[in-house]
């Protein structure tokens, strides 16, 4: 009966399955730390929600987003991983140099790890309008590739002037009828080939200095009352999807308290490290990176994680062989 409540120890584990969590799991694997990988909510992350990935190195074709997370996978399980559908709800760091982290799967299993690399990436933010809100998922949207087929040759909407509601009003313009794009100051933060592809694009309709006053709709969206913020003046146009692309915010909740943050809730690593202020935890993708945020750079720190969890295991080893 003892057996049965033992609970289980794991040399490393990784929390969450994105390009930084699979990149961790392959060099981990490779060094014999026998991850287990914990997916979390969305496994794969945010390429699932992606279709044409065309700058991530290897692929000159391009290749769709679901399609890459799915090799990645294959990939990390070839050299040993087991890769589990959970989530971590809650976890109990030891600030001791070898001691032993303790992670909550579910609300209800508990596992010990001597080394942790989180990877639980972001998530997308939304405006806050109570209108909004309360359309979600009847016409509101924080994904164009997941839903935008729903709204083929429809009029919609799209919030945000950076390089993803850019990829996104694109992919909405080869859809859809018509794309009303929302960009709150004078210039997009876009990319500029991405900002040229949303001008070059005929049926985007590009509104500076403008932002949603309210979502119009009962139950479904059939509307859109939008503002301009310099001007005052308010325009009521017919759509029935609107997008939201502004960002997001990174999934860290349950980290708070126990691993140094800013003022966003982004994980602060040391120095050109993943480590972050507890030993034998480590940070990769997005959830420490809101600067770069692309697939590449994510699968970049997520190798770094593993490196360094593997010399942090590798140190406390001599270390306990020199003891002994």
């Amino acid at each position: 009966m003892a057996e049965e409540n033992k609970i289980e120890r794991i040399k490393c584990l990784i929390i969450g399955s994105g390009p930084a969590g699979y990149t961790a799991a392959i060099y981990a694997a490779r060094a014999d730390l026998k991850p287990i990988m914990y997916t979390g909510m969305e496994p794969g992350g945010q390429l699932t929600t992606t279709t044409e990935v065309d700058n991530f190195p290897g692929y000159p074709e391009g290749i769709d987003g679901p399609t890459m997370m799915v090799q990645l996978q294959q990939q990390a399980e070839r050299f040993g991983t087991q890769v589990r559908i959970g989530m971590v709800t809650e976890v109990q760091f030891s600030k001791e140099v070898g001691g032993v982290h303790k992670a909550c799967i579910d609300n209800k299993t508990w596992v010990e790890a001597e080394s942790v690399v989180i990877s639980t990436g972001a998530t997308a933010k939304y405006l806050g309008l109570p209108s909004e809100q309360k359309l979600r998922g009847g016409g509101v949207s924080a994904c164009a590739v997941c839903d935008g087929f729903f709204y083929k040759g429809q009029d919609v909407a799209i919030v945000g002037g950076g390089d993803t509601a850019a990829e996104e009003a694109t992919y909405l313009a080869n859809i859809c009828n018509k794309v009303t794009m929302l960009v709150r100051k004078d210039e997009m933060r876009a990319s500029k080939a991405m900002q040229h592809r949303v001008t070059s694009t005929k049926n985007i309709d590009l509104r500076y200095n403008t932002v949603v006053d309210e979502v119009l709709g009962e139950q479904v969206v059939d509307g859109l009352r939008m503002i301009n913020n310099e001007t005052g003046e308010k325009e009521d146009i017919a759509i029935t999807g609107l997008f939201i692309a502004i960002g997001h915010k990174p999934n860290t909740d349950i980290f708070k308290g126990q691993l140094d943050m800013d003022d966003t809730g982004y994980l602060i690593t040391q120095g050109k490290s993943t480590k972050t202020n507890i030993p034998g935890v480590f940070a990769s993708g997005d959830v420490q990176d809101k600067e770069y945020r692309q697939a590449v750079t994510a699968a970049g720190t997520g190798c770094m994680a593993a490196l360094d969890a593997e010399r942090y295991l590798a140190t406390i080893e001599s270390e306990e062989e020199v003891t002994a």
